[in-house]
């Protein structure tokens, strides 16, 4: 059984102008840092969250991207794509992002623990970043859009600390599944869930479950 081990700790390398979208600049260039990195509880010391509304805050404090999706991507696009392409900022081996159970926690080195909170939704930014035709539209058809992870536990991390899997949540909902095919009995299991305290959802849920259940022709309650 391979060990999950975080390949590289990535962190913003230079923002980039980005007149075209919302807030003029982006930190989506992220490039591996040598050595320990402090995490805190909006992420990484020294990285920059360029907009809190749609990209950052507590609960979208680090993004995760497996080498498996990269390496996807790297057949797919003929190129090499090294850790951080993604905007990412951990790079991550032997344990899934896209395929990792909404609030499911990992503890990564001694002492960091972080918790799954929810998919990665790509961006025009993202595109233009990319450089790559249609880009959101592929990203979004492979369904391959890693995880956005909350910070329980701060600490430090490093390239090659072993990533442990310590609670994974019954309830069964994949970012994946909740990105790509989301349904009116996933948004009970998690509403099961949150109200019987196994997980927590971060706010932005609700907005989402209105949406999957009126295009289910389901009434919210």
């Amino acid at each position: 059984m391979q060990t999950a081990t975080v390949i590289a700790v990535c962190r913003v390398y230079q923002l980039l102008d980005d007149a075209e979208g919302r807030v003029g600049t982006t930190a989506i260039d992220k490039r591996p840092v040598d050595g320990p990195v402090k995490v805190h509880k909006l992420g990484l010391h020294g990285d920059v969250q360029a907009n809190r509304i749609h990209h950052g805050g507590e609960d979208q404090a680090l993004y995760a991207y497996s080498q498996a999706d990269a390496d996807y991507w790297v057949e797919q696009l003929q190129r090499e794509l090294p850790p951080g392409i993604f905007g990412e900022n951990l790079r991550v081996s032997g344990i899934e992002t896209t395929g990792a159970v909404i609030g499911e926690r990992w503890r990564i080195g001694l002492d960091v623990e972080v918790e799954v909170t929810s998919p990665r939704v790509p961006c025009d930014t993202f595109q233009r970043f990319m450089n790559e035709p249609q880009w959101v539209k592929r990203f979004t058809q492979a369904g391959r859009v890693g995880t956005y992870l909350r910070v329980v536990k701060t600490g430090t991390i490093t390239a090659g600390d072993h990533i442990h899997r310590i609670f994974v949540p019954k309830h069964g909902v994949t970012v994946g599944k909740w990105f790509s095919n989301p349904t009116p009995e996933d948004v009970q299991l998690l509403l099961d869930a949150d109200a019987d305290k196994e997980i927590r959802l971060q706010p932005e849920y609700q907005e989402e479950f209105e949406r999957v259940l009126r295009r289910n022709g389901v009434t919210p309650e």
